[in-house]
């Protein structure tokens, strides 16, 4: 899948699921229950496990032409390099390294780095980055990316880090193109009694929610 068509799905549904497990067994039953739900982007951290063979597999397997496999926590060059490697479409940082950023754009692959102020996320963009993922959102809040717009209208920002389903809309509302949503939805209960039905709907309500925001 092409960097423009990862662009239209991330911008389309506005929501990417962070997938951070410490077993991979129980990885791809969550991203099945997911994909239920309505997700259609998928971020598997490099933190997890076996995440690259993860990455890997997902996208072997896929039959959806609509949903899209990315990596996250993809600290340099050389992780962004392993990742597109393993067919990973898009690729997501905490920080910005701008060798993670040459690499995924030599790959035609979507970069999404990581910032926290503006004069980041103006330095992330004019590194190439596609979309800015602001983290720890959580210490934010909606209302900077209401604030950020006046100055910087035209950049694409992806809160990360305490996003919830009940606040996930506001974000979008205040002018975020998409947001990361990880343990809240993806969270400990929820894995440790392998409750996929559960996570289907919850993901469900949250993907309607975001539709209407």
């Amino acid at each position: 899948m092409n960097r423009q068509a990862v662009l239209d799905i991330l911008l389309e549904t506005k929501i990417v699921a962070v997938v951070r497990m410490k077993e991979r067994r129980k990885l791809e039953s969550a991203v099945r229950a997911l994909r239920a739900g309505g997700i259609k982007a998928v971020e598997i951290t490099l933190t997890t496990p076996g995440a690259l063979e993860a990455v890997a597999a997902l996208v072997a397997e896929r039959k959806d032409a609509e949903f899209t496999v990315g990596a996250g926590t993809v600290l340099d060059a050389a992780a962004a390099e392993e990742a597109v490697r393993a067919g990973a479409e898009f690729l997501v940082s905490p920080i910005t390294d701008p060798g993670m950023i040459e690499a995924g754009r030599r790959a035609e692959c979507l970069v999404a780095p990581g910032a926290f102020t503006p004069t980041e996320i103006v330095q992330a963009l004019r590194a190439g980055a596609d979309i800015v993922k602001i983290f720890p959102a959580t210490s934010l809040g909606p209302q900077f990316f209401k604030d950020i717009r006046g100055p910087l209208p035209g950049a694409r920002l992806m809160p990360t880090g305490g996003v919830t389903p009940e606040n996930a809309p506001d974000f979008i509302r205040a002018g975020a193109c998409c947001v990361g949503i990880g343990t809240a939805l993806l969270d400990a209960g929820t894995l440790a009694a392998e409750d996929w039905d559960g996570l289907t709907r919850k993901t469900r309500t949250l993907v309607e929610n975001l539709g209407k925001a």
